[in-house]
């Protein structure tokens, strides 16, 4: 077994936090786990990503060769773009449909969706508006981590147990409302049939 990951987005936008679930679920579920991550400019909306890799064997590189990424998770719809390359044939796309505008040419929201949506395995939903929605703005990237969650080599109750121990100095409410944008993710993929 083995699982290539790839998470992006913009500085600020919880990408590091979802590496950090994904490698403790990983290591409960006595998995290998190789992680690399990329701070461009993070402080200033600069680009951030991270090459996540699981497996059940030793696992030689950090890094993921192009056309080898199982799952692509972004934050931003745009950032999501950068890493196509990296997608295998029947890769999986999962990315928020809200634009993070720190850039004047910013591309037409209507033709970036149609560039995402063209790939036949794609999540684009409004995490954003959905973890507002759950009262926890800042959940975004647990609702997106929700709803890549069943293309992932990990158990809902590790994942889950995860988001617990991460969130857990912060106190009761958060971890319950992360908790629930990762549900809510979850039950918005399987609603789409993914």
């Amino acid at each position: 077994m083995k699982s290539n990951i790839i998470l992006s987005g913009v500085g600020g936008q919880g990408i590091l936090t979802i590496a950090a679930i994904i490698d403790t679920a990983t290591l409960a579920s006595n998995l290998n786990i190789k992680q690399s991550e990329v701070h461009g400019m993070s402080q200033r909306g600069g680009a951030v990503q991270s090459h996540v890799r699981i497996s059940d064997k030793e696992i030689y590189s950090d890094l993921i060769p192009k056309g080898k990424a199982d799952v692509i998770i972004s934050v931003e719809p745009m950032e999501l773009l950068r890493y196509l390359p990296f997608l295998k044939k029947k890769g999986f796309l999962i990315t928020d449909s809200n634009p993070f505008l720190n850039i004047t040419n910013y591309p037409e929201l209507k033709d970036l969706y149609a560039e995402i949506q063209s790939h036949p395995n794609t999540i684009l939903i409004d995490a954003k508006k959905i973890a507002k929605d759950l009262g926890n703005a800042k959940a975004t990237n647990i609702v997106l981590l929700g709803a890549a969650s069943s293309l992932l080599p990990l158990s809902k109750e590790s994942l889950k147990k995860a988001i617990k121990n991460l969130f857990e100095r912060k106190g009761e409410k958060i971890v319950t409302k992360n908790l629930e944008a990762f549900e809510k993710g979850k039950e918005i993929a399987s609603s789409l049939a993914v």
